[in-house]
């Protein structure tokens, strides 16, 4: 709790008794049609940033290219060695500069007991990566006047309730999207592990502790950060996953990507979970359901084909999609996250400053300015990089619980920006852990991080 506490902004209110109350939530994929709750409103400004001495305001880039001796051969031989010692049993590694595929191919296989090959039309599960394409289609829809960033969620949903009497109706959008709900880190991710569905999860939330007012102060979540579902339905009279698709991946030509267990398993060809096993890599028949029911948090599928489209619109060349002033506002931090300059070692030796803005953190990356996201459910991990100054985007998903390939990005950011490094020998736990090996946990002992896991998720 150090760090929620250092970071909270002078909007400071009481914590009050836990209050039991319980409320009906929207659906955010298809199903039982829910009640749409709001009418449109008008737009707003952006989420105001953080201090400046809290996260650096690291000026505006002057766009150039990569420094000499940028590789795309030399990445492309990492990946496939990485495969071919057997440290993972497959990868998918995508590269885009200046709005051109530098590289979108995919290595090893998708299941060790089959030895089917990857390619770049491989789907993989994206865990965390799916963070932004929430606050993105948000973001779509204040362009246009459908929402508001201070919207407040309550207008959605009348019936949220949290434990401090009145904190449900002051929470807004941005405050979603930014992690600034004021519940402790992680609340109820060991129930979502456990197997209990959204809409209980939500109505439990006026159980969960909580460490401050909505917008005081950060704590990564995914059943609350999973709220904006609800909002965009409510918004839109869509279902969340069908507005993103209409929305995202249709226009930017994300043709394999799709949302949830059901996505994944009727695409053509896809990416096998893999755990460690004693003899080796382990694959597993189907990838666990649990997090895809946080679908704004956690559900997107997507191959490596669809994640370059996403890092050339991301990077400010489909304006047609993705209007520049709505990447600044997504790309801009909200709240400073200090915690994330430790852990692994590129971050210790790298990191300058950190905050997370809309769906996305940004960093201080040795005076560079990087947009970047991690994550990782059982069996699949993946990571995302923009780097403005050289408008450059890395991704690297694969298909195992190893920590290798995290390493990648740090290596290839280096490179492009004339840093000397190679951090593909790295900590295990370096991204935005989701994970689906926990204990079942009561409500409060959740709500207070029931991790049983080696590692937090952040």
């Amino acid at each position: 709790m150090k760090d929620i506490r250092r970071w909270r902004t002078p909007r400071i209110a009481a914590l009050a008794m836990l209050l039991p109350l319980a409320l009906g939530s929207a659906a955010q994929t298809a199903g039982e049609p829910p009640q749409r709750l709001a009418t449109v409103v008008t737009t707003s400004p952006p989420p105001r940033p953080v201090a400046a001495d809290q996260v650096s305001q690291l000026p505006a880039p002057r766009v150039s290219r990569p420094a000499a001796g940028f590789d795309v051969a030399r990445f492309e031989a990492m990946a496939q060695a990485m495969v071919a010692n057997g440290r993972v049993p497959g990868m998918a590694l995508a590269i885009v500069q200046d709005g051109r595929i530098l590289t979108a191919r995919g290595y090893g296989t998708t299941d060790v007991d089959t030895g089917e090959g990857i390619d770049a039309h491989t789907v993989f599960r994206l865990a965390s990566l799916s963070k932004a394409f929430a606050g993105t289609v948000t973001g779509l829809l204040v362009s246009e006047g459908a929402l508001r960033w201070d919207s407040h969620v309550a207008d959605y949903m009348p019936g949220l309730q949290f434990s401090q009497p009145g904190a449900a109706q002051q929470l807004t959008v941005a405050e979603v999207l930014s992690h600034r709900v004021g519940l402790t880190h992680n609340a109820y991710d060991g129930l979502v592990e456990g197997g209990e569905d959204y809409r209980s999860l939500v109505q439990k939330l006026a159980y969960a502790p909580m460490t401050c007012a909505p917008g005081e102060c950060y704590a990564y979540q995914n059943v609350a950060f999973s709220l904006i579902g609800d909002v965009v339905f409510g918004a839109t009279g869509r279902f969340f996953s069908e507005t993103v698709s209409r929305r995202i991946f249709k226009p930017l030509g994300m043709d394999d990507a799709s949302y949830g267990l059901e996505g994944i398993e009727a695409s053509p060809r896809w990416a096998h979970p893999h755990v460690r096993g004693r003899r080796g890599w382990v694959s597993l028949t189907a990838p666990q359901p649990t997090y895809y029911r946080v679908a704004p948090a956690a559900g997107v599928n997507a191959s490596i084909t669809d994640m370059a489209q996403w890092l050339i619109a991301q990077t400010g060349h489909r304006p047609d999609v993705l209007p520049a002033p709505l990447l600044a506002t997504l790309h801009s931090p909200v709240v400073a996250t200090p915690s994330e300059m430790r852990g692994s070692s590129w971050r210790r030796a790298r990191l300058q400053d950190a905050g997370y803005g809309i769906g996305w953190r940004i960093y201080d990356y040795a005076g560079h300015r990087v947009v970047f996201h991690g994550g990782a459910v059982q069996g699949y991990r993946g990571a995302i990089a923009l780097l403005p100054e050289r408008d450059l985007g890395v991704v690297v998903l694969w298909n195992s619980t190893s920590g290798v390939p995290s390493g990648l990005v740090p290596t290839i950011l280096d490179s492009a920006l004339g840093l000397s490094g190679d951090w593909l020998d790295v900590d295990e736990d370096d991204v935005d852990l989701l994970y689906a090996s926990r204990l079942q946990a009561t409500p409060s002992e959740a709500g207070s991080d029931a991790s049983t896991s080696r590692a937090k998720p952040r």
